[in-house]
C-alpha cells in the first residue's frame, strides 16, 4: 500500500488496511443494522441477522461452529478472556514468545498468586514442548505464529501434551487467521483468539473461539450478550466488517498465501545478494508466508529504518532512556544482543507488488551502505 507521497508499507503484521469489500459491508451495516440486536422488532432483527451472518463467516475461516464464536473488542480482550476466564487453580503456562496481550494477563495472574511457567524456544524460534512444565497446569497459552519472526508454532503437538497434562490450550491466532489455514480441530485447541485489524478488517473488533463444552467465566458482568461471556450491546458495524474480512480471507487464502511466500523469498534472496552476512530469524522453521525478520550485520535495525524514510517497517528493538534493547523474542532464540539489535521485520500484504519489493530492497541496501560507511 503506497502512493506517490507515502512510504512503501511493509508493516502488515502491525495492522492492515481495510479491504474494499470490508468497507462496503461496514457501510451497509451502518445503514441497515443501526437497531439494537436485542430488540424483537424489525430494526433489531436486521442487526441480529448481520451479527449471525458474521459469526458464521468467522467460524468458517477456522473450521468452527457459529455457536463457538464470541465477539470481543479485539485480540487483546480475547486473550484476556481466555486467560482470566479459564477456571482452575493450576499453573498458567505461556511461552517466551508471547505478545504482551498474553504475557501481561499472565503476569497479572501471577501477582494474584497463580503459578506462571514459561516454555522456552529453540534456535529456530519454535516453542520447546516441556512435559514437566505442563504438569499440573490448568491452562497453556502459546501463540500460533510469532508476530516478529513469523515462525509457526507446533500447536497440534502442544495440544496433545496439554491434554495429557489435563490442561486447556489457548492459542493467539491473530497473525495466522487469514494468512495460513487455521482449523481448530486439526490444531486441537480449546480457545483461539482473532483480531480483526490483522486480516484487513476494522480495529476494535475480534473474536474468541470457545470449544463447545469448555467452561469460561466472563471478565465483566451484565446482560446475556454473547452467551453471557461478553455482555454489552454488540458492535454491529465492526462485527459485520470482521465477518466480511473472514469471508474474503477464506476465499483468497491459498492463492494469496502462495503469492506472498514467493514475494518474501524474492525479498530475502535480493537482500542477501547485496548484504553479506545477512541472517533470517527463524530460517528453517515453518513461517508465515508474508513475514521476513532479517538481521543486518554491523548496524542497528532502528537506525537503518530511520535512514530509510521511504519505507514503513518495524525494528526488532526498543529504545529505553537512550539505550537500545534487543527484542526479547529474538534474544530468546539464542541470538547475541549485538546481532539481535540489527533486526528489521518486513511484513508484506495484499497491496505489496513485485515492484514494491524491488524498491524496498533498493532503499534498504542504499541506507545500509551509507550507515556502514
Amino acid at each position: 500500500m503506497s502512493t506517490s507521497d507515502a512510504p512503501l508499507y511493509f508493516d502488515h503484521n502491525a495492522t492492515t488496511p481495510l479491504h474494499a469489500e470490508v468497507r462496503a459491508a461496514m457501510v451497509a451495516a451502518m445503514d441497515e443494522g443501526w437497531g439494537n440486536p436485542s430488540s424483537g422488532h424489525a430494526f433489531g432483527r436486521r442487526a441480529r441477522a448481520l451479527i449471525d451472518g458474521a459469526r458464521a463467516e468467522v467460524a468458517a475461516l477456522i473450521g468452527a461452529s457459529p455457536d463457538e464464536i464470541v465477539f470481543t473488542s479485539g485480540g487483546t480482550e480475547a486473550n484476556n478472556l481466555a486467560l482470566h476466564g479459564t477456571p482452575g487453580d493450576g499453573a498458567i503456562v505461556i511461552s517466551a514468545l508471547e505478545h504482551p496481550a498474553t504475557s501481561a494477563p499472565g503476569e497479572a495472574l501471577g501477582r494474584r498468586g497463580r503459578e506462571v511457567r514459561t516454555l522456552g524456544v529453540d534456535g529456530r524460534g519454535q516453542v520447546t514442548i516441556d512435559e514437566a512444565a505442563l504438569a499440573g497446569a490448568s491452562l497453556v497459552s502459546v501463540m500460533h505464529a510469532n508476530n516478529e519472526t513469523g515462525v509457526i508454532q507446533p500447536i497440534a503437538a502442544l495440544a496433545e501434551a496439554a491434554e495429557r497434562a489435563g490442561a486447556r490450550l489457548h492459542t493467539d491466532a491473530a497473525q495466522t487467521a487469514g494468512k495460513v489455514p487455521v482449523d481448530v480441530d486439526s490444531l486441537g485447541v480449546d480457545l483461539l483468539s482473532i483480531a480483526g485489524h490483522k486480516l484487513y478488517g476494522p480495529k476494535g473488533v475480534g473474536a474468541l473461539y470457545v470449544r463447545r463444552g469448555v467452561p469460561l467465566e466472563p471478565l465483566v458482568r451484565g446482560a446475556g450478550h454473547e452467551r453471557g461471556l461478553r455482555p454489552g450491546t454488540e458492535n454491529v458495524i465492526g462485527i459485520a466488517g470482521l465477518g466480511a474480512a473472514c469471508r474474503v480471507a477464506t476465499r483468497d487464502l491459498e492463492a494469496e498465501g502462495a503469492r506472498l511466500a514467493a514475494l518474501r523469498d524474492t525479498l530475502e534472496r535480493s537482500l542477501r545478494a547485496h548484504v553479506p552476512g545477512l541472517a533470517v530469524n527463524g530460517e528453517g522453521a515453518p513461517r508465515l508466508p508474508n513475514t521476513s525478520s532479517v538481521r543486518f550485520p554491523g548496524v542497528l535495525g532502528r537506525a537503518l529504518l530511520e535512514a530509510t524514510p521511504g519505507l514503513a517497517a518495524s525494528a526488532g528493538s526498543a529504545c529505553h532512556e537512550g539505550a537500545e534493547t534487543a527484542s526479547r523474542v529474538i534474544r530468546a532464540m539464542g541470538v547475541p544482543e549485538d546481532q539481535a539489535l540489527g533486526t528489521v521485520r518486513l511484513s508484506l500484504g495484499r497491496g505489496t507488488s513485485d515492484r514494491e519489493v524491488a524498491d524496498a530492497v533498493a532503499l534498504l541496501v542504499a541506507a545500509y551502505a551509507r550507515l556502514r560507511r
